[in-house]
């Protein structure tokens, strides 16, 4: 097959299929919008919000802000992280997670990930906050997984340290059925376009059960200014979903919990190709987790190799994330060299997306499972 024909490559991802599948919805949404005249901090920014914290419960308030980045440095601003405290996080994650920290104007401290989920390990966080201490933890649930927050909930309630959840990658994700972004003090989503829920362009939200901490994520995304604005009450920043994307937003929101069912069928198929495999272990959520399947990760030791088969039988891979970012040029103020974090730094030279959608079609879904299959299988 050649994988440089553009008919027959199975992309990781694919917005375009999507917009096949919900054009009408969506430019019906945005011409609402554009005859309204209203472009910024309007109804349609607002309905979203109410219904995006409908989708976790509603007991709970939605905060819509310009990018997931900007919702881990409000949600740690509004619960009163900044300069001279810490955050606590691991290494094995995108880099916007540790920008929305230092945005806030706090340190960055780290831990190492669990070796087998990748996650937060909630004897690994005990073990750190003795150690090194912290005013704030940041959990990732990294690729749509969420790790064991009752006990980590446990974990920093006896270090006294705010929790917040990075769910930039958790749309629709659950803990023993607790949704994802109610599980902490507050929690970041982002709606860059790749998210289960992604907008057309960059947005976020703020999720949280506290009446205080939403208020002032209000007001510090929009200058400062209280809800009369009459002036600034604190100095604040422009973050601001606009009215646009919210309209979109809207628009993908009554699709989402079908998107990840067929996210975890698609999941489940490459599980069971895998079983009995040890040249390709995937990387699987824990028990208790009801995961939003944002990407399908697996680890082989031969990555070069196994991404060379992949792309011979025209089917794109990635990898999230090659570099643990405490061994990235900007984070080498930190001083923390190579051997500091085995299970992040093993994980970075393993770990490989294979293409994980709505929008794939059975019969490529067996081409990826049998591309597996052979790999494991022959080699």
């Amino acid at each position: 097959m050649n994988s440089q024909n553009p008919d027959t490559v199975i992309p990781l991802g694919d917005l375009k299929r999507e917009y096949a599948a919900i054009g009408l919805e969506i430019d019906a949404a945005v011409r609402d919008c554009l005859t309204s005249g209203w472009f910024v901090l309007g109804e349609r920014g607002a309905a979203f919000e109410r219904a995006f914290a409908a989708t976790l419960g509603g007991a709970c308030e939605a905060i819509g802000c310009a990018s997931g980045t900007d919702a881990i440095a409000l949600a740690l601003r509004a619960l009163g992280i900044g300069p001279g405290k810490r955050v606590l996080t691991t290494p094995n994650t995108c880099a916007p997670s540790w920008m929305g920290i230092r945005m806030s104007g706090a340190d960055i401290a780290v831990m190492d990930c669990g070796a087998e989920s990748l996650l937060v390990d909630p004897a690994i966080l005990d073990a750190s906050l003795d150690a090194q201490g912290a005013d704030a933890v940041l959990v990732v649930h990294l690729y749509g997984s969420v790790p064991p927050m009752d006990a980590i909930a446990s974990v920093c309630a006896s270090h006294r340290v705010a929790l917040i959840e990075d769910c930039a990658q958790a749309h629709g994700a659950a803990w023993n059925g607790q949704p994802a972004g109610t599980l902490g003090d507050a929690a970041a989503f982002s709606f860059y376009p790749t998210k289960n829920l992604g907008a057309y362009g960059d947005g976020g939200a703020v999720v949280t059960r506290d009446a205080a901490v939403a208020e002032r994520v209000r007001r510090l995304r929009n200058y400062g200014y209280g809800a009369e604005r009459d002036y600034p009450l604190e100095e604040g920043v422009n973050s601001r979903l606009d009215e646009l994307q919210a309209a979109i937003l809207s628009a993908k929101l009554p699709h989402l919990a079908a998107w990840n069912e067929r996210r975890r069928e698609i999941a489940n198929a490459y599980e069971t190709a895998l079983q009995g495999s040890e040249r390709l272990r995937p990387v699987r959520p824990p028990e208790g987790c009801t995961p939003a399947r944002h990407l399908f990760v697996v680890r082989a030791a031969q990555r070069d190799a196994f991404r060379n088969h992949m792309r011979s039988l025209g089917i794109e891979t990635g990898i999230h994330y090659p570099h643990a970012l405490h061994r990235t040029p900007a984070f080498d103020a930190l001083g923390l060299g190579a051997g500091s974090f085995p299970h992040a730094e093993a994980a970075a030279n393993e770990v490989v997306s294979i293409p994980l959608h709505p929008f794939l079609s059975d019969a490529e879904v067996e081409r990826v499972t049998d591309a597996l299959t052979a790999w494991y299988t022959h080699g």
